[in-house]
């Protein structure tokens, strides 16, 4: 676990170009229950891989961080992932979104251990964005390269 500490610290800095305003923030907080609830319902309107892919992290996240206390860092927590939830695509656009570019800046900010863990993810869901059409070229391509051998 002491490996992870440099990233925990990384993450509860803002990722904004400007400073986090305490006021602002909490009046559009959500407590964490009632933000977990809607971030799993937000996802109930994106295409299986990237709902399944979301719900996993989304719980895995929030496990983590259940027993914080430090309250800069809960804001800064908290506030991040409304500010995910009030990006995510109203239910008509859902079946259209293909996902978003990451932000320069965020990009940055990221430590070497959390560029591994993107790098790791990059390649894990590398199939599942392929077009249905170039999954079943590839499928047969190996099938046929098995046949060969």
């Amino acid at each position: 676990m002491a490996s992870l500490r440099p990233t925990l610290v990384r993450l509860a800095q803002s990722i904004t170009t400007r400073p986090l305003n305490l006021q602002e923030t909490s009046a559009t907080l959500l407590p964490p229950l009632p933000l977990y609830r809607r971030l799993l319902r937000a996802h109930r309107f994106l295409p299986v891989e990237m709902r399944s892919l979301g719900d996993d992290y989304i719980k895995a996240e929030f496990r983590r961080h259940k027993e914080v206390d430090n309250p800069v860092y809960i804001i800064g927590f908290l506030s991040q992932w409304k500010r995910y939830l009030d990006e995510l695509p109203a239910p008509l656009e859902a079946e259209k979104f293909t996902g978003r570019r990451l932000d320069p800046t965020v990009f940055e900010k990221l430590s070497k251990e959390q560029l591994g863990q993107l790098y790791e993810l990059m390649h894990a869901t590398k199939d599942v964005w392929k077009p249905v059409e170039q999954l079943a070229q590839d499928a047969a391509a190996r099938k046929e390269d098995g046949s060969k051998s």
